[in-house]
Formats: structure tokens, sequence, C-alpha cells
């Protein structure tokens, strides 16, 4: 299994709740919707959560790191094949989530990256 990581900054013109209600109601559809075309096993939203005083202190422990991603999508695959199929209903799906990320991401300020999971502590219930 692999995962993609999208760490997600919003667009200058949104406030963290407009970027996390449209990222959760409108994109968050739009990736379910797709997600057999896209051979996505699993996708998860992870919302950062208005903790101004807590990111501050994180920012000084790291040595003043830059301010806290808005939030990070993962999605999973079953492997690199499954993630690099190249067909005309694959583009469109691709190209449908890309233009929606326009409306609510600063992409140029987003990284996502391709890697594998190490479990050190299990899940526990």
């Amino acid at each position: 299994m692999i995962k993609l990581t999208f760490c997600l900054r919003r667009r200058g013109d949104l406030t963290r709740e407009a970027f996390q209600d449209y990222w959760l109601e409108t994109h968050g559809p739009l990736v379910h919707q797709r997600a057999a075309v896209l051979d996505c096993r699993r996708y998860v939203q992870c919302h950062t959560l208005d903790l101004p005083g807590l990111h501050a202190a994180f920012q000084r422990r790291n040595d003043s790191a830059p301010e806290p991603f808005d939030g990070v999508a993962e999605l999973w695959f079953d492997d690199l094949d499954a993630l690099g199929v190249d067909n005309a209903e694959r583009r469109q799906a691709s190209a449908e989530l890309l233009a929606d990320e326009q409306n609510f991401i600063d992409l140029s300020r987003s990284p996502m990256w391709i890697g594998t999971e190490h479990e050190i502590v299990p899940l526990q219930r």
C-alpha cells in the first residue's frame, strides 16, 4: 500500500472555516465519486484546528518553523502501478479534481508526495 499525502494551504481570499467547509462538503464528495476510477482505496481529510497559541508554541519549539498547513489529505493506493494507470477516464477525473482544487487550495504552497507507511504504534481500542 502506498499513500499520496497532500499538505494543503488555503487560498488567501478564504477563511479557514470557508476553506474547510468547501473541502469537506464540496471537494470531498467529488473525490468520493471518482475514487473507483482513480483506484483510490481510502481518502482522509485532516483539518487543522484553530489553536493559534498552540501553533505558535509549536513554531517556537521547532526553531521558527513555518505556519501550519490548513489541512492534510491522504489517499491510499494498492501500489505505484495502480497510481500510474493512464486512460481517458482517469485523466478526466484527475482534471476535474484539479480544477476544483483551484477553487480553495493555494496549489503553489501545497506540497504533495508519495510514500509508504511504517506503523510504529498500532491502533488500539
